[in-house]
């Protein structure tokens, strides 16, 4: 959207977009606004209430309010991504600062995953000048890594670890180059055959006929908002019952809104989870 001048200590600071809220509250900095959760339409995501409080939602990511916006007078908006039908109003506001993660490639030449969500919580930490914040936030991140891998010990090397989201009429799973699945990835735990991928959207979908390729022994399904007539649908089917981690009983029910929001925040309640289920409850 070309080049943007932005204050060296932004103050009042709006964020538009899931990840751009948890980021900014990691990063020690709280917006005077933000745009609310895509799937509760009017509020923030559960994980992010008590420490958004006091945050002014200011309406849809692609669609903010103006007005509220004006009445708020920030020094800087921050986007998840480009909103080109709004950005040249926003701008007219506050300098504003779009990321755009459209097309990026989240593995390098040497297939080494990087990750959209990280490459983007560095991007803000930049517009915000949070240098130190972003190094004791990864630094904390990675040593939850490492003793989260010391409490799993070896007794996963030899099971596979699979993500499903039943949304919008379909079955997704998350791939290697996801949020959770750059975590999963982190601590060396494995994924089934058919999510042992990458995707250019970092998902890919199944079937109600193929979903036993979905299975593996471990089963994290994404707690959607509409994705509970799709699953007890499921369940009725004979296939669902014959599941690896469903005779096991290893099948875990998780906030989608954790799972799929891509920030910092959401990286440690994600780490949270897997030692929750995969070390409390083994």
């Amino acid at each position: 959207m070309g080049e943007v001048c932005v204050p060296n200590n932004p103050q009042r600071v709006v964020t538009l977009g899931r990840p751009s809220l948890g980021n900014a509250l990691a990063l020690g900095v709280k917006p005077i606004g933000s745009s609310f959760d895509l799937e509760r339409r009017d509020e923030f995501s559960p994980y992010l209430k008590d420490k958004a409080k006091g945050v002014e939602p200011v309406g849809d990511q692609n669609q903010p309010s103006l007005e509220k916006l004006l009445l708020l007078k920030p020094g800087l908006i921050i986007s998840w991504q480009p909103i080109e039908t709004v950005y040249p109003k926003l701008s007219e506001i506050a300098p504003t600062t779009p990321y755009d993660w459209h097309g990026k490639d989240d593995w390098d030449s040497n297939k080494e995953l990087k990750g959209i969500w990280r490459d983007y919580f560095n991007f803000m930490a930049e517009a915000l000048n949070q240098e130190k914040a972003k190094q004791q936030a990864w630094e904390h991140y990675y040593q939850r890594i490492e003793e989260l891998k010391s409490a799993l010990g070896d007794r996963y090397q030899d099971k596979t670890i699979s993500l499903v989201n039943f949304c919008c009429g379909e079955i997704f799973s998350d791939v290697k180059n996801s949020f959770p699945g750059s975590i999963l990835n982190d601590i060396g735990l494995k994924r089934p055959e058919a999510q042992n991928t990458t995707a250019p959207l970092g998902f890919i979908t199944f079937s109600e006929e193929t979903f036993d390729k979905a299975d593996g022994d471990i089963l994290f399904v994404y707690n959607s908002y509409d994705g509970e007539s799709h699953l007890q649908r499921l369940k009725n089917n004979p296939l669902w019952s014959k599941l690896k981690a469903v005779q096991q009983n290893r099948v875990y029910f998780v906030d989608v809104s954790v799972w799929r929001n891509s920030d910092m925040i959401a990286a440690n309640a994600v780490i949270d989870d897997l030692y929750k289920y995969l070390v409390s409850s083994s």
